[in-house]
């Protein structure tokens, strides 16, 4: 009964996890409109600190669809672990990368394409060999792991640095690195995850008759949850503004899963029991992952598509063999035949260029 109802659980989690994958890869078209808008109204930017965003119904539009993302994903939580939830957020960097060459005009090459499907191929991977995190069934053992050293030592680290770079580097890099807000976003999101696990708990024993509302910590992860989404929602906004979907999207999804695996492992010790091939098809897929979205984004500005292919490959044959079978051809058809020549002076001055020959000036 009970591995029954596991498998029904997975299921609904893993349903829940695409589906939030969807609304939030959606939401980051319709806030970079959003804010597109403001920016040719001339209202000051949100990377400057302005709020004019506010008032921008597509905004709004994006928000919605954002805080639908994250019900869904909140749910997932409930019922699968993180580590099967959180990798399924590639999905979402894969919508928004479609979705972006559709409404923002930000062209989705041959490399992006392959870098999509390896993000897909990873996420699977990655779900196949997710880890089992230890049952945690109540909020007094939930407690119980929170107040772990191990999990306090790495909260007060997540506080410090976040702080630091609100403070300190944010001020003077945030306009330039964009690693300087979506750090910030991704270090606070471990924290939100391990919140909204908690709650999730809570709503399962508040339906089950509980008096969770008088348990205090329902009510500091709550706090704890609204703080920490708000901080990610203010910097993500600047981060968007500032930089570019295709670019801002990725980093975010490797900088923030990154985080949050190495929190669900502090917090629920779930890497113990772990067979070594688990671990290695994790590790794999996680890097399959993060090459799909190096792809994704780091040739972006290459116009490169399949069509241009074969072409490329005909001009590398022709370099290298020399050009000789093309030169037959020509002699064969039309000896005083001029593109023939053309092409055939063309190479030789190529080849004379590579191997230093003074005649090719």
């Amino acid at each position: 009964m009970s591995q029954t109802r596991g498998k029904y659980d997975f299921c609904i989690g893993l349903v829940l996890a695409m589906s939030s994958s969807i609304f939030i890869g959606g939401s980051f078209i319709l806030k970079k409109k959003g804010l597109l808008r403001l920016a040719r109204k001339g209202s000051m930017r949100a990377g400057q600190g302005g709020h004019a965003y506010l008032k921008e119904w597509l905004w709004w539009a994006g928000l919605l669809s954002m805080g639908a993302g994250e019900v869904a994903n909140f749910a997932a939580y409930a019922f699968a672990p993180a580590t099967l939830v959180t990798p399924l957020g590639a999905l979402s960097v894969l919508v928004s990368a479609i979705l972006s060459s559709f409404f923002l005009n930000e062209k989705l090459n041959l490399h992006g394409k392959i870098g999509c499907l390896l993000s897909i191929l990873g996420s699977t991977v990655m779900v196949i060999h997710a880890p089992q995190e230890e049952e945690v069934e109540t909020l007094n053992e939930m407690s119980h792991k929170l107040g772990d050293p191990g999990f306090v030592v790495f909260a007060t680290l997540v506080v410090i640095v976040s702080l630091i770079l609100i403070f300190v580097v944010g001020p003077r890099h945030g306009q330039n690195n964009i690693l300087v807000y979506i750090t910030i976003c991704s270090v606070i999101g471990a924290l939100s995850v391990s919140c909204v696990k908690g709650l999730g708990i809570a709503i399962k024993e508040l339906f089950a008759g509980k008096p969770v509302l008088n348990h205090l910590l329902s009510w500091i992860l709550l706090l704890s949850l609204i703080v920490c989404v708000s901080t990610q929602i203010n910097y993500l906004n600047r981060a968007l503004d500032i930089f570019n979907t295709s670019i801002v999207t990725p980093i975010y999804y490797v900088i923030f899963t990154t985080s949050v695996l190495t929190c669900s492992a502090i917090l629920f010790k779930e890497w113990q029991h772990m067979a070594a091939d688990d671990i290695i098809g994790t590790f794999s897929g996680f890097l399959t992952i993060i090459v799909g979205i190096f792809l994704l984004h780091a040739f972006k500005d290459v116009n490169f598509t399949l069509a241009n292919l074969p072409l490329s490959l005909r001009k590398d044959d022709r370099v290298a063999n020399g050009n000789l079978l093309n030169t037959y051809d020509c002699f064969n058809h039309d000896e005083e035949s001029s593109p023939c020549l053309s092409e055939i002076q063309s190479t030789e001055s190529l080849s004379a260029r590579r191997n230093g020959s003074l005649s090719a000036f």
